[in-house]
């Protein structure tokens, strides 16, 4: 049995568990999945980002959650906390973000967790701000921030994408707690 950290009405978020990563190394590997980042990833960079995500479990005791279709107990992906620190005017931040396998896309995962992991952002974890970012291009992501009550802040060039890439162009979403 599988030990949710927190649930939504159709998904468990918990921490990761071995048999994680070959179900997201495919889904890595996915180019409509990877289709806004700069390239797919290999088997040993998707490990690599296991890797990472649970160090960062390991020393803030949150990051991007494991995420599991509760009628099936299926691992989707993952919907969580990052911190975004390339140079930029509004980093270091804390962002939300999503990743889910294309055959789980437009069932309305990426904005019930989304919704789901702010809530548990600013009422359990005492979040003051949390940010999403995007490419320009990725509408479904942007319509995704905006579902979930983020405000679009700004638009700006991604430092670490170089030269005239369609990915350069981001925009910048923002939600703060309420109060």
């Amino acid at each position: 049995m599988k030990k949710y950290l927190f649930k939504s009405e159709r998904l468990g978020f918990r921490l990761w568990l071995e048999e994680d990563s070959i179900p997201f190394a495919k889904m890595n590997s996915d180019s409509e999945v990877m289709e806004f980042f700069p390239k797919t990833l290999t088997l040993e960079e998707s490990n690599h980002l296991v890797k990472k995500i649970k160090s960062m479990f390991s020393q803030y005791e949150y990051g991007l959650y494991a995420v599991d279709e509760l009628e099936t107990g299926e691992f989707i992906g993952f919907i969580g906390f990052w911190f975004t620190s390339f140079e930029s005017y509004f980093t270091p931040a804390l962002e939300i973000g999503w990743r889910i396998r294309r055959e789980k896309w437009f069932k309305g995962y990426a904005t019930e967790g989304g919704k789901r992991c702010l809530k548990f952002g600013f009422e359990t974890l005492n979040f003051s701000e949390i940010c999403s970012l995007t490419s320009k291009i990725n509408l479904k992501s942007e319509k995704v921030m905006q579902k979930i009550g983020m405000v679009k802040i700004d638009e700006f060039d991604h430092p670490k994408i170089q030269g005239d890439n369609k990915l350069k162009k981001h925009v910048l979403y923002k939600a703060k707690k309420p109060f």
